[in-house]
């Protein structure tokens, strides 16, 4: 059976692709176009037919998209997104959780069943403010992900300009409100994040390198485990633009491994995926680094059972690949491959 997966692009367009495990095909079915760069997109709750992506422009939008069964999406709603440069977003419970990059704003709006199915009347923005040594890349808050904690009502929201991520915890009206922060290393500049087994894996973009930290419940301060490299080799000074880590994800089955992309990688093969064993959960260990094909490698993200494939994409050049997990997770096979512009995240529906 195929699965449906949306892109979404540094174009106009969210794409609506087709893969075929069975023919090892993928394939593009209907694209959609809704603004400037749609990079981000998140489901909602509970209508599986409705996802929201953001618009990542100066004034800053959310769009809402409805999906029929053949995966052909109408526009159905654009709010504000309270800032500038949405590149995050996460539906969750009865709200819409934004992270704006440029403006460093945390925005929340209530969900509704009704077009546009976001009550912007009702939203409230709180702004950071926090610096780090890279005068280019942390001259401001910089909010890249908002991240739920899958067993408790935490947030997570990295913050690359500042060097933390921040922690969030609803008080008792059901407000989201700050409870103490991630610190990283001056100049890390964390990009995003996951948790496994109240292990926080972060992925620092600026420095190439990926922490553990013991994340007990907000506000009780994190403990550093580990540190370590995203690449084996550190990035040539030739390299321009400058080699950044970009994504961080985790499959647990059936042994549990990280999978960490860096981009502008100078080699005719491509951005490398760095394959982590979690054999010691507080010491992630570099095992494999699987050339991608790819250029500018800034997304990815898995599907099907057991998160047996994982789709990935260049935003300069080799479109959008469909690997799968073999030798137990420990390496990636291509599968399949299309060409698209600027792909840049990823939803499996």
């Amino acid at each position: 059976m195929p699965y449906r997966i949306l892109v979404g692009s540094y174009a106009n367009e969210i794409y609506t692709v087709s893969f075929d495990p069975d023919t090892s095909s993928i394939s593009l079915v209907s694209s959609i176009t809704v603004g400037y760069h749609p990079s981000w997109i998140t489901p909602h709750p509970t209508d599986k037919s409705l996802v929201f992506a953001g618009l990542e422009q100066a004034e800053g939008k959310v769009v809402a998209v409805r999906y029929d069964e053949g995966g052909k999406g109408s526009l159905v709603g654009e709010v504000s997104s309270g800032g500038a440069d949405p590149c995050t977003l996460l539906a969750v419970g009865t709200e819409l959780l934004i992270g704006n990059y440029s403006s460093g704003t945390f925005t929340t709006i209530p969900l509704t069943p009704e077009p546009p199915h976001l009550q912007v009347s009702q939203s409230s923005t709180l702004k950071f403010t926090g610096t780090g040594p890279n005068k280019e890349r942390q001259e401001a808050s910089h909010l890249h992900q908002v991240f739920l904690h899958p067993t408790r009502a935490e947030l997570l929201i990295p913050d690359l300009g500042a060097d933390v991520t921040r922690r969030f915890v609803k008080d008792a009206s059901g407000v989201w409100v700050p409870s103490g922060v991630v610190a990283y290393k001056a100049g890390g500049g964390p990009r995003h994040v996951v948790v496994l087994n109240d292990i926080l894996y972060t992925v620092l973009e600026l420095t190439n390198e990926v922490t553990a930290h013991q994340l007990p419940p907000a506000p009780e301060e994190p403990t550093l485990l580990a540190c370590v490299p995203t690449l084996r080799t550190p990035a040539p000074l030739e390299a321009e633009p400058s080699m950044l880590a970009a994504e961080i994800l985790v499959a647990t089955s059936p042994t549990p491994y990280l999978y960490v992309s860096n981009r502008n990688d100078p080699s005719p093969e491509g951005d490398t995926i760095a394959v982590f064993s979690l054999a010691d959960p507080a010491k992630p260990e570099l095992v494999n680094e699987v050339r991608s094909g790819l250029r500018h490698l800034r997304g990815m993200w898995f599907g099907g059972e057991d998160a047996c494939w994982l789709i990935a994409g260049g935003v300069l050049g080799g479109g959008v690949k469909v690997f799968e997990r073999v030798d137990g997770g420990k390496d990636l096979k291509q599968v399949a491959s299309l060409e698209l512009e600027a792909p840049t995240g990823f939803l499996w529906l």
